[in-house]
Parts: C-alpha cells; sequence; structure tokens
C-alpha cells in the first residue's frame, strides 16, 4: 500500500550514509551580538517518547522527541520526522510522532478526522487521492536531517505528484515553524519529483542526491562485528598478495574479489551489489566504506595490530583486542559446515535449458525441484532453466552440459588422484604460499588435458545443429554457486570459445573446469568446512554477446529497507560491455537506482550517475527501464515459492540478477533485454545476524 512507506529510506537508505543525529540545546543558539541567528526555543516535549505531535518545532529536543530511528542498517543515523499541511484547515501544520506514528495515515486518521473536521476515509481511498489528486485535502512529507553534509531537507514521498504550488506552500510552512528553518533545503526523491522541483521559487534551495552524498564519509554495507589482524593493502596488489582468513582488512579501493577475511574497510565506496559485498553478506562479515581510510590516524595506529572492528548502522568503531579475545572471537564465529548436495552422474546428455529444471512434479515443491536439478547441472543452469518459462522475461537460447562430462574429466586425467595427495600434504594445508603454487600447477594441467573424444562429438553436433555461426560462452554451474545460503559470488570463471577453431572450444571448456581450483575459491570452500571432493561443474552454454550496449545487475527487493515498507528494485547499470558493473575502475561510477515498480507513475530514484555518458543522460531509456522491471517483477514472483517467506509469514526475500541490453539480434534496432542469471539474495539481514 502506498501510505506504508518511509520516505527517508529513500535516499539515507540508499547512501548507507554516516549521519548522527543532531546536537541541540534547548537554551538557543542566538546571541545579542548576532541578532540575524535563531534562537531556539523548547515546545516542552515530554522526555518518554509521548508527545504524539507539535505544531512547531522550536529547537533540537523537540525533533529528536518525534523523529524516528532508521528502518534498517543503511540509515546511519538520519531523523526524520513526516509533516502533514491540513488544506481543509486552512494550511494547519502538524510534525507528527514518527515514532508512535509510522505512517501519515495512522496520525492524520486518529488526529484529523471529524469534530469540526472533514471524515479522513478509509486506506485504499487516502492512498489514491492525497499523493495524486490535484484536489487533495493533505500535503504530506518529511524533514530528514542528514548531518554528514549538514543538511536539513524536506521531502516528498518518490512517488507524489503534488504541484510547485503545494510544494512550496509546504516547504514555507515548515520553514516558518522550524528552529532549522533558514537551514532547510527541498530534496527531490525521484526523477519525476526534481522535474517538477524546477518550477518552485528561487528562494526556496534545491538539494540533489549528489549534493548529499559528497558529504558523506562512512557507508555501511554489511554490518557486524569482527576480531583480526589490521592489514593495509591496495586492490591492485592482491593478486600476488596473500590475505589471511583472520585479517581486517584496509583497501584503496573495492577488488571484484578476494579471499576470505574477518572484515573489509575501503576508501572509495562501493555498490552494494559488489562481489565484495555480496560475499561479505554472505560470510557475515563487516564490509563498510570509509572516505580517506587508508590514511585514517585512528586506523593507522593500529596497523598489524589485533583489533576488534564494528561496523554499525550510524558509526563505526575499532579498538586493539589481546590474543586471547581473538582465539576466542574466531572459535565462537566459525561458520557452520556446508555439505554439498552429491552429485547425480547418471544424466549424461546435452539438454536444451527448457528440460533442464521440470516443473515440480504433484507434491514436489519448485525449490525440491531447483535442489534435484543442481544435482546434475548445478545451480546456475538449474535457475536459468526456471526462467525460460517465466513470461516478461526474455532469456538467451541455452542448453547445459553435465557434471558428469567434468567428472569424467577429472578421473580420466587423473586430477582427483592429485587431490587427494593435495589434501594429505600437511604444508599445503597451512602455507598459503605452497598452496598457491600447488593449486596453479593443478589448473595448468587441467589446462592442457586430453577431452573425451565422445564427448567432443556430441558437443560438436550440437552446436553446428543449433548454434552455427556463433561464437560460444561456457559458464559454470557448479553444485557449489548460486545456492541459498552459500552463493560463491565470483568464485568460479567462464569462457568463450570459437567453434571456428575447434581447439580455441576446448580450452575454454578446461579453463572453465580449472576455476574450481583457484586458490580463492579453495579456500572460501574451506572456510565453509566443505569436502573439495564433493565439487562437482556442470556448465550452461548459449551464444557470446562480445558488444552488448548495457550490462548491469539488480535486486529484486530494496536492499536498503529489508523491513518491506518501501519495495523498490534496485539496480546498477553501465553503458557497454567493457566496464565492470559491479567493480569499476578507480573514478567510474554507474547509474545507480531504486525503481519504484509497484507504485503509481513507477518512479524512478538516482542515486548516482554513470560518468561514461553524457551529462544528462542515462544509460537506459524509461522504455528499457519499464521492461527491466517487467523481468524483475517476473523474476522476483517466480521464486518466491522457493526462496521467498513461508505462506501467511513476513520476511524480506530478493533475487540477485545479471542483465545486459544487446542488438545482436537486430542490429540498428534499439538494445533489447537480456537476463543473464538469477539467483537467490544473500540480504542484509545476514550480516545484520553477526552483531
Amino acid at each position: 500500500m502506498y501510505e506504508g512507506t518511509r520516505i527517508t529510506s529513500i535516499l539515507a537508505l540508499a547512501l548507507g550514509s554516516a549521519l548522527l543525529p543532531a546536537a541541540c540545546s534547548s537554551s538557543g543558539t542566538g546571541s545579542p551580538d548576532d541578532p540575524g541567528a535563531v534562537v531556539e526555543v523548547c515546545e516542552g516535549t515530554s522526555q518518554d517518547g509521548s508527545t504524539e505531535f507539535l505544531r512547531r518545532v522550536g529547537c533540537g529536543a523537540d525533533f529528536e522527541a518525534l523523529a524516528s530511528a532508521p528502518v534498517d542498517a543503511s540509515l546511519p543515523g538520519a531523523r526524520s520526522v513526516k509533516v502533514v499541511m491540513d488544506q481543509a484547515d486552512q494550511g494547519a501544520l502538524y510534525f507528527q510522532n514518527s515514532v508512535l506514528y509510522r505512517i501519515h495515515y495512522d496520525f492524520v486518521s486518529k488526529h484529523l478526522s471529524g469534530d469540526g473536521l472533514p471524515y479522513v476515509p478509509a486506506l485504499a481511498e487516502f492512498n489514491a487521492t492525497e499523493y495524486f489528486t490535484p484536489d487533495r485535502r493533505f500535503v504530506l512529507g518529511a524533514v530528514t536531517h542528514y548531518e554528514g553534509p549538514g543538511v536539513w531537507a524536506l521531502e516528498l514521498s518518490p512517488y507524489d505528484t503534488a504541484s510547485a504550488d503545494m510544494i512550496a506552500a509546504l516547504f514555507k510552512a515548515v520553514q516558518g515553524a522550524s528552529f532549522f528553518g533558514s537551514k532547510l533545503a527541498f530534496h527531490p526523491t525521484s526523477e519525476a519529483v526534481a522535474v517538477e522541483a524546477q518550477k518552485l521559487p528561487a528562494d526556496i534551495p534545491v538539494v540533489s542526491t549528489g549534493d548529499l552524498y559528497a558529504g558523506i564519509d562512512y557507508q555501511p554495507l554489511s554490518l557486524g562485528k569482527a576480531v583480526g589482524r589490521l592489514h593495509f593493502a591496495k586492490a591492485a596488489d592482491l593478486d600476488s598478495e596473500y590475505l589471511s582468513h583472520q585479517d581486517i582488512v584496509v583497501l584503496d579501493q573495492a577488488p571484484n574479489d578476494i579471499s576470505v577475511v574477518q572484515g573489509i574497510i575501503t576508501e572509495e565506496f562501493q555498490t552494494p551489489l559488489s562481489h565484495v559485498n555480496v560475499l561479505s553478506q554472505n560470510r557475515r562479515t563487516p564490509n563498510m566504506g570509509l572516505r580517506g581510510a587508508m590514511s585514517n590516524p585512528e586506523l593507522l595506529a593500529l596497523k598489524d595490530k589485533l583489533v576488534e572492528l564494528t561496523a554499525g548502522a550510524s558509526s563505526w568503531s575499532v579498538r586493539e583486542v589481546t590474543e586471547a579475545e581473538a582465539e576466542a572471537f574466531w572459535e565462537a564465529h566459525k561458520p557452520e559446515p556446508v555439505t554439498l548436495p552429491t552429485l547425480d552422474l547418471t544424466v549424461t546428455d546435452l539438454r536444451d535449458l527448457e528440460e533442464v529444471t521440470p516443473e515440480p512434479a504433484d507434491g514436489e515443491s519448485l525449490r525440491d525441484a531447483i535442489k534435484k536439478s543442481v544435482l546434475a547441472f548445478g545451480g546456475k543452469a538449474a535457475h536459468y532453466s526456471i526462467l525460460v518459462r517465466t513470461p516478461d522475461v526474455p532469456i538467451q537460447k541455452a542448453f547445459a552440459i553435465p557434471v558428469y562430462y567434468y567428472d569424467l574429466f577429472m578421473k580420466t586425467n587423473g586430477f582427483y588422484d592429485q587431490i587427494e595427495a593435495l589434501l594429505a600434504d600437511a604444508k599445503f594445508n597451512t602455507d598459503v604460499a605452497t598452496r598457491d603454487e600447488k593449486l596453479k600447477a593443478l589448473r595448468d594441467a587441467m589446462k592442457s588435458a586430453p577431452v573425451d573424444a565422445d564427448f567432443q562429438a556430441l558437443l560438436k553436433a550440437k552446436i553446428e545443429a543449433e548454434y552455427a555461426g556463433h561464437k560460444m560462452r561456457f559458464r559454470t554451474s557448479t553444485n557449489s554457486e548460486d545456492l541459498d545460503g552459500f552463493p560463491c559470488a565470483g568464485c568460479y570463471d567462464s569462457n568463450t570459445g570459437d567453434p571456428a577453431d575447434w581447439e580455441d572450444v576446448l580450452d575454454a571448456i578446461r579453463k572453465t573446469y580449472a576455476s574450481a581450483w583457484k586458490l580463492r575459491t579453495f579456500d572460501e570452500r574451506t572456510y565453509y568446512g566443505i569436502d573439495h571432493r564433493t565439487i562437482g561443474m556442470a556448465l550452461l552454454v548459449h551464444h557470446n554477446f562480445p558488444d552488448e550496449e548495457a550490462n548491469g545487475v539488480a535486486v529484486t527487493n530494496n536492499p536498503f529497507d529489508p523491513s518491506g515498507v518501501q519495495p523498490a528494485f534496485y539496480v546498477n547499470v553501465q553503458s557497454g560491455g567493457d566496464v565492470e558493473v559491479v567493480a569499476p575502475p578507480p573514478g567510474v561510477t554507474n547509474d545507480e537506482f531504486l525503481h519504484f515498480f509497484n507504485q503509481p507513475n513507477q518512479p524512478v530514484t538516482y542515486l548516482t550517475h554513470s560518468s561514461l555518458v553524457p551529462e544528462g543522460q542515462t544509460v537506459l531509456t524509461a522504455a528499457q527501464i519499464h521492461q527491466l522491471g517487467m523481468a524483475l517483477d517476473a523474476i522476483h514472483t517466480r521464486f518466491s515459492p522457493a526462496y521467498g517467506p513461508a505462506a501467511g509469514k513476513s520476511g524480506w526475500y530478493a533475487m540477485d540478477i545479471e542483465f545486459k541490453f544487446d542488438d545482436d539480434a537486430s542490429p540498428g534496432e534499439p538494445p533489447t533485454l537480456y537476463i543473464k542469471q538469477a539467483r537467490p539474495y544473500p540480504g542484509r539481514e545476514a550480516a545484520a545476524d553477526a552483531q
């Protein structure tokens, strides 16, 4: 329902900003020497939080008495008070207690209905009129204090169609009834509201999301507490620098991949959909952005020492700890061992995508069907197969190579015996340099090993008959990735081969198989207690699109609001296919936005804009955003029976999606959408549980 929103979450949750409650004093801030200064005169609110509303906010204490707490961990200290202007009562203004009354309707239906005032209608009618009609009774908004950039902002709901005149009237009323009036600015919460804000009078300052973002220096991403040795490193050096699973690492920027560590601090802010953040959430370890982290005096003073790092909703802290404290923490926080499903080695056919995961049989759930398919075809192919029968979800024609052929490759070339020898080698298990060297030797051997002739003939016939003239993409689909509770984002590598040079295809397959034995991937499995002997890799195969016009990732729910009161799709998208959207190079930004697909007018709130397109333009058109929204909505609904809350239960759930827009099928036509992947998203609550 429309009223079930929390306006503060639109920006502050999305920014992940470090915003603390306003410092204030009832004695005032004015001075006889400065007659223009605003003197704070408190209205006399109760100390127990029972004040239901005020007609004016005279001091910081008044504001704090009414302000709501953050919706979740991504709202680091931002404080918000909902406001109501009653146009049926000569513009009477109310600052409502936003803890007691989380939505406007609850407040107005109790305090502004009857007794000489018009009656407030039922919620459905209220929602339909008070956000969208020009003759509405109320103008509804919220005042949010962003302490980081020092901004007091009036905000509307992103789908509110209030006119510039309505906004100006509310702004002037709030400005004249608050101690912060001289500092107040209007902050548009969506592109549609921003267009209307251009019509505001010149004396109403407008602050953009970018302005607010620039004033933030702390970005909490995966909340929690960790103990480890504080290690400073540069992301570019991680390929040659070993990290311990007992390290808390401070980095200049977010790498695309990282081995198991206790916690991560990056100087450059991250996207919540980055591989390292998804990994952190799944590992239940803290991950945060901190501007100036590499030169932060507090961190530098503890370099190479054992510390406890706490990444909280509004602030972070670090303190030195003893060896005994560290050992006790590590022992208490060992992850529960993960047992992988037993492989099904009876399936030997190259199976078209439509048949990889059949519709659930009678008495079988969708999740059961996926789990069964994983045994022969791995997580990626099992999930992708569901999409082929999901309306409004465009995907590529594809087929799957079952895990049987990986097992055959490993057996016939003696690689299982080599792995057994490695696992029995004490130095391999205790010395990371030795482990890295020997795993590389194993991968090199795999990249040059023979591939079964019968399998080659089967594969060649399939490609020639159905995929002639295309380079082929061989994507990993293992029984240890894209799974609920163990997504292992970025653990494995996919590769492309050109059938015109058959050896190129074999090289792509061998390199993809070999990626199961990368150091980071091996150590990730070890950390989770996974038996390496149980790993199996199927392959998802489709033709390769080398020159997509846009590539992106999305989450089918609002990761900044797991309470569910502010549902939206969260999207990161970049122009072209050359820049990694989940780990862009330094100084490169993506289009990052929230798409309120299920709200009238489907508003879009941009958090950042791509630095690779001209200023004022966006990577996707409105039509493309709508097409993407249709697909995300369909995917969210389709997988809800498998990963969503049980019937009658509440809870936050989302799918993690990769997509692209490409004109390969119709050159010269507007690029069209293709969904590349769907897997369960671990969700912010995973890391929050670690607190």
